[in-house]
């Protein structure tokens, strides 16, 4: 789709804790020197003691991290940048998170790799592929490539309810434009939340299936992008900030992604990622309140000073992450027994299937639903469970 625009970009990511930068996926060459000595001694015989004597139970992302990389590890590098990204404490979110996003990696992982540059574990990847201008413009050329064939994209268009007669939808009624206009489907494909599809349908759906619903939980993403008049802040992708002294989780620097993206190469453009709930005191924040603590944080981590920031936007994005808390596997369940009822709707992507994947998974469940409409048959739900990682193909 994109040709010579869908690049490959080289992954350099660091997470800065306590004033110093470790590079991620962790090097165990890079962790040895600067812990120093004694801390690194400590860190070994952790993880030797969770070798040896591991948690019986893997319930939980706190237990699962501790079994792989010892106690000091998990204290250090993990629990911190998890509870700032989902507001919860470790032993409250699933282990089915770290299995899904960290799988493969381990601290003996980290010493192959390091010792003998193997990059087996998913999470040692060290490029990826990126549009020239964005993600975005892939989902442009995607809207090209329909319209050319005489399809139609509707942006800024509220599905309003989804008319179903039981398990078969007739027809989806979208407003756009302050117009209500019936559309009747012969197939639905949603990628919308899954609590927002379920409260959508005409008529609703059992009270168990809606109480499930209502009981699934997401974290909102609030990304403050920054104009910084210095054309090298980092060479980094991506910082992730496990400091608690800042409330930035992540910084993106976009520059590194792709110089197109900062036309102006004597500046840098980055992007201040801070976690939240809807409705909280951080969502609640003014877009200047928003601006001003992005600038502040940057400072705190000396990475550029007030004066050279010249230029601020907010981006507010709600349900942005799935959150993966006790229970949840139940009420989805509910939901997906409900779901496996109707015959012509496919729910796809991160929200549609409420599960934290990465963009490769998501639109794999979106090519294999429209592989559905044509004959095969595929459980989306199954999807980034027990696959190989795309991201290495």
């Amino acid at each position: 789709m994109l040709g010579e625009d869908f690049l490959r970009v080289p992954r350099l990511s660091r997470i800065y804790y306590q004033g110093v930068f470790f590079s991620y996926p962790l090097d165990f060459f890079n962790v040895l020197s600067n812990l120093g000595i004694l801390e690194s001694t400590l860190t070994l015989f952790s993880y030797l003691k969770a070798r040896l004597c591991p948690s019986s139970e893997e319930q939980t992302f706190e237990q699962w991290v501790t079994n792989r990389f010892g106690r000091r590890l998990y204290k250090r590098f993990f629990q911190s940048y998890t509870e700032k990204v989902w507001g919860i404490a470790c032993d409250m979110i699933e282990a089915e998170w770290a299995a899904q996003r960290i799988r493969g990696l381990s601290l003996r992982a980290a010493v192959v790799n390091a010792l003998f540059d193997t990059k087996t574990a998913r999470t040692l990847i060290r490029e990826f592929r990126y549009p020239v201008l964005g993600a975005g413009m892939m989902w442009q050329r995607f809207q090209q490539a329909v319209e050319s064939q005489g399809g139609q994209v509707w942006l800024e268009a509220e599905v309003v309810r989804l008319e179903r007669e039981g398990g078969h939808v007739t027809g989806v009624v979208v407003k756009r434009g302050g117009q209500l206009h019936r559309i009747m489907s012969d197939h639905v494909i949603s990628s919308m939340p899954v609590p927002e599809l379920i409260a959508r349908l005409d008529p609703l759906a059992s009270a168990e299936t809606m109480q499930a619903a209502c009981r699934l939980s997401y974290r909102a993403l609030i990304l403050v992008g920054l104009i910084v008049d210095r054309a090298d802040l980092f060479p980094d992708n991506w910082i992730y900030v496990h400091s608690p002294e800042v409330k930035v989780g992540r910084i993106q620097n976009f520059k590194n992604w792709s110089l197109v993206m900062v036309p102006d190469p004597r500046k840098s453009g980055l992007g201040m990622e801070y976690f939240c709930a809807e409705g909280d005191a951080t969502w609640r924040m003014s877009d200047a309140e928003l601006i001003e603590l992005a600038v502040r944080d940057l400072v705190t981590l000396g990475l550029a000073r007030p004066t050279e920031v010249k230029d601020a936007v907010v981006i507010r994005q709600p349900r942005a992450y799935p959150l993966y808390d006790r229970g949840y596997r139940e009420h989805l369940r509910v939901i997906q027994a409900f779901l496996a009822k109707m015959d012509n709707l496919q729910t796809i992507g991160r929200s549609g299937i409420h599960r934290y994947d990465n963009q490769d998974h998501s639109m794999l469940t979106g090519m294999l639903a429209v592989r559905n409409l044509l004959g095969e048959h595929h459980d989306l739900w199954n999807v980034n469970t027990e696959r190989s990682y795309y991201e290495e193909t």
